[in-house]
């Protein structure tokens, strides 16, 4: 038997890989970032030709945008675990929810299957623990910024202390998401702007920044704020492949 590369188990001949369950599309842009992340992590832990075995479910995004802005959460929870069950039976082992907005109706897919959910403000929030920061900026759609289903998940699962920028700074970045990073386009003019608003909440005591919506990391990253910038995207990919691969989480 091979030296093991990774965490992971080697049954007959093979590693014993989990099945992971993506429910994507929400957006599509970064649901692929998400599946390149994936199998990117699986071939680096593992070398040769391996890949993540996954199975994907991509929504409509425009009709759970329209529920959205509608406020019929308990329509998009009803939706969203209608796929996680069939990804359940299709073979999922774990389910990864691709989108931090979404996980307004977490407990409702949960509630929904057998399998587990990894939840991405609980793989942030390790994340955020292991740099030694305790007070971070969030940035992200208006519903995860305003609202407390993910701020108030990070303070009460993990003790993190959770800011916010003002009124006007979250609807630009709410704007950019929708209108520009949603739909594939990425403006430098963007990007500045986003940098000054992080700039922003580190002055305002910020140690670290959350990119609370899967998209943000196509426009900003390490380089573009002065204090840690944490990637929900790249975060919760690897903690999937880490599950995947017989790690605990």
């Amino acid at each position: 038997m091979p030296a093991p590369l990774a965490a992971g188990v080697w049954d007959n001949g093979r590693w014993a890989m989990k099945t992971i369950g993506l429910i994507a599309g929400m957006s599509w842009e970064s649901s692929a970032e998400y599946y390149r992340i994936i199998n990117e992590a699986v071939r680096h832990r593992l070398g040769g030709l391996h890949s993540a075995e996954c199975i994907m479910y991509s929504v409509d995004f425009a009709r759970m945008e329209r529920l959205q802005a509608a406020g019929e959460w308990d329509q998009v929870g009803a939706e969203l675990a209608q796929v996680a069950k069939g990804l359940e039976r299709a073979g999922a082992e774990i389910l990864v929810l691709a989108t931090n907005t979404m996980h307004k109706v977490a407990d409702v897919i949960e509630a929904a299957v057998t399998i587990p959910l990894l939840h991405i403000a609980d793989a942030t929030a390790e994340r955020v623990k292991a740099q030694g920061v305790e007070r971070v900026g969030l940035l992200g759609t208006r519903f995860t910024m305003e609202e407390d289903f993910y701020a108030g998940h990070l303070a009460a699962r993990r003790g993190l202390r959770v800011m916010t920028p003002g009124p006007e700074a979250r609807q630009i970045v709410n704007d950019i998401i929708f209108r520009e990073l949603c739909m594939g386009i990425v403006r430098e003019s963007s990007r500045m702007a986003l940098r000054g608003i992080m700039a922003g909440l580190a002055a305002s005591g910020a140690q670290g920044i959350v990119l609370g919506c899967t998209e943000l990391s196509m426009l900003v990253g390490a380089a573009d704020a002065p204090v840690p910038v944490f990637d929900t995207t790249r975060i919760h990919a690897e903690a999937a492949v880490d599950w995947a691969l017989g790690g605990e989480f």
